[in-house]
């Protein structure tokens, strides 16, 4: 049998959504290992061999089948054979819109209904298989989120299967890091607050991140949030994210500031004193149970525990903007933008407030200037050393921050 080769997936979608095609992965049927091996390809994964082109480095991978054995990523038999055709490695793939391939005379190969799909802006599913990988509940809100600007929507059948996946526990199976990348992922999409709603619609935000769902009907005050419930504040500033350029680690961050509020006190409500003290433990939670890199967890910490601290600049005395400098290592790591990006989508993230001024912002930064702008030895050179060095040295600090002036708007 001659080995053909299909271009598949992400790129045959992208491309008739007109959409860049920024990556192309490959099927090859009717070939083995040593076969491309042989023609040098460089083999990558063991349970799922995945081949290196020797000249692109683009993903080559032999059609397969799977078939569910036990829980989790690694609860599937895998069979790899020259026999197995383009249309049953489709199969096993999640959404039809994923599901189709070009063959090398360009002809599409279609077998699901994915271009009808791409027409009627439907995520569906491909088959009932779909049901045996509970990370498809995550990529189906991911795909939901980054699609949502070209009126995609999740078809019922298919929320209905993820309710499924959700009630049996199979979530709990999920391997942190995958579900973490899915997440982190969706954080950066187009419209973040659609990949939120969608885990609730499929019942599985409160098995995945139960301290976000616990903010879905707490009253705020509504003097300060005119959409008074604190998850719909949540899916406000989420999109805001993508406004700001925020990227991924702000879309966490922002994800996670408010969590405090998930647990105040029913006799307290609506007013929540205290929140960016009591989020922190959940905020390190989550970033335990997905076992999230340092530098994301970082940015969550900070902006959960000073997001309020931000917001209060304008007025904020220069002893006080020192100490936020502080607080945030600013001195030693002085990159202030996915903060004060999280910051200002918590800011704007309001009910009919989107489009408010954040002068906040500029404060800081020119504070940040005006502090570096001292150095230590122009302090020294008044014949001071020792501890008190660092002191006049902040003093120092502090008085250049309160020569500043920041326009209004800025």
């Amino acid at each position: 049998m001659a080995a053909t080769v299909y271009l598949v997936g992400g790129a045959v979608r992208d491309e008739l959504l007109g959409l860049e095609v920024k990556e192309r992965d490959w099927v090859v049927t009717g070939s083995t290992p040593g076969a491309l091996l042989a023609q040098g390809y460089r083999q990558v994964g063991a349970s799922f061999p995945v081949f290196l082109h020797p000249q692109t480095s683009e993903e080559y991978a032999l059609a397969r089948t799977e078939r569910k054995q036990g829980h989790g990523y690694h609860g599937f038999s895998v069979a790899f054979d020259p026999d197995i055709t383009i249309e049953q490695d489709l199969e096993r793939r999640d959404l039809t819109v994923n599901a189709m391939a070009r063959d090398p005379d360009g002809k599409l190969v279609d077998p699901f209904g994915g271009c009808r799909d791409l027409e009627d802006r439907v995520l569906r599913h491909v088959s009932p298989a779909f049901e045996e990988d509970p990370l498809r509940v995550l990529r189906v809100a991911r795909f939901a989120a980054r699609f949502a600007p070209l009126g995609f929507r999740v078809h019922p059948d298919t929320l209905a299967l993820m309710r499924r996946i959700a009630d049996s526990g199979e979530l709990a199976h999920l391997v942190p890091e995958r579900a973490w990348s899915e997440i982190r992922r969706a954080m950066g999409s187009a419209r973040p607050s659609q990949f939120i709603r969608v885990l609730r619609e499929g019942g599985a935000l409160v098995a995945l991140l139960p301290e976000v769902e616990a903010l879905f009907g707490v009253p705020q005050p509504e003097r300060y949030h005119p959409e008074v419930d604190t998850g719909e504040h949540l899916l406000l500033t989420l999109d805001m994210v993508p406004r700001l350029d925020g990227g991924e680690d702000v879309g966490v961050a922002v994800l996670l500031h408010d969590l405090g509020k998930g647990v105040t006190d029913a006799d307290q409500l609506p007013s929540h004193a205290g929140h960016e003290r009591t989020g922190l433990p959940l905020v390190e939670a989550v970033c335990e149970r997905f076992r999230v890199a340092n530098a994301t967890r970082r940015l969550a910490l900070q902006v959960c525990a000073h997001h309020l601290d931000c917001h209060r600049l304008v007025e904020a005395r220069p002893v006080t903007v020192m100490k936020l400098l502080e607080r945030l290592d600013a001195f030693r790591q002085p990159d202030l933008a996915p903060f004060l990006a999280a910051c200002e989508a918590d800011y704007r993230g309001r009910q009919g407030l989107q489009d408010r001024d954040y002068p906040q912002a500029e404060r800081l930064r020119a504070a940040l200037r005006a502090a570096q702008a001292v150095r230590a030895a122009d302090v020294a050179g008044q014949g001071v050393t020792g501890k008190a060095l660092g002191e006049a040295l902040r003093r120092a600090r502090i008085d250049a921050i309160g020569q500043l002036t920041v326009e209004p708007g800025q």
